[in-house]
């Protein structure tokens, strides 16, 4: 998922499985944009996919190795900023139409809870907001490792995937097929790269 902008409550979402080595994880982080991704796959015409991403967005985690529990992420993604590669389309999208981003600049993930599902493989359930409707959102998680960069910072990973049916946020737009069926799925695929920055003390 920020991901990821919460401090750390009574109740947050973990992250990861309590490790005595995820011990020295233990802090705050900043996502990185210019290493990290956020993007969507829908269905067009029944027949193909299109695939998109958001370009400007901020999130934090917090995350604590010695007990995953206390950990929390947060992500607020600027909607203008949608890009499918196609600026008409993207006109389209931004209008009342699709996201209204006028109206409704952001969309919000906040963690609520978090759970060890096997290996490096977690499940964050948190409150999606877009459109000014609140639903709950689960993101299938892999942790994918952590590391010091050439400029001394400490970075982890993450690789997530969900899926949604817009229509639940109030996104309904659509226009019928003469063969059958719509111009747009409802169900669509959302993904995540993240790369966060270990916050310097």
């Amino acid at each position: 998922m920020a991901l990821f902008n919460r401090k750390r409550t009574t109740a947050p979402a973990a992250v990861l499985d309590a490790d005595p080595a995820l011990a020295a994880l233990t802090g705050d982080y900043t996502i990185d944009p210019a290493h990290s991704s956020i993007g969507f796959t829908v269905r067009h015409a029944m027949v193909t996919n299109v695939r998109g991403s958001f370009g400007d967005y901020a999130g934090t985690l917090s995350l604590d190795g010695g007990d995953p529990s206390r950990s929390a992420a947060s992500l607020d993604v600027k909607i203008a900023s949608i890009d499918s590669g196609i600026a008409d389309r993207d006109a389209h999208l931004r209008s009342a139409d699709f996201f209204d981003a006028e109206a409704f600049p952001l969309m919000t993930f906040r963690s609520t809870t978090a759970e060890h599902v096997g290996g490096d493989r977690f499940r964050l359930t948190g409150d999606l907001t877009l459109r000014d409707v609140t639903k709950p959102l689960t993101i299938d998680l892999t942790f994918n490792g952590s590391a010091t960069d050439v400029y001394g910072a400490e970075r982890v990973g993450f690789e997530g995937s969900a899926e949604i049916l817009r229509s639940d946020w109030g996104l309904t737009w659509n226009a019928a097929l003469e063969a059958g069926g719509v111009m747009v799925s409802d169900k669509v695929k959302l993904s995540f790269d993240i790369s966060a920055v270990a916050a310097r003390g």
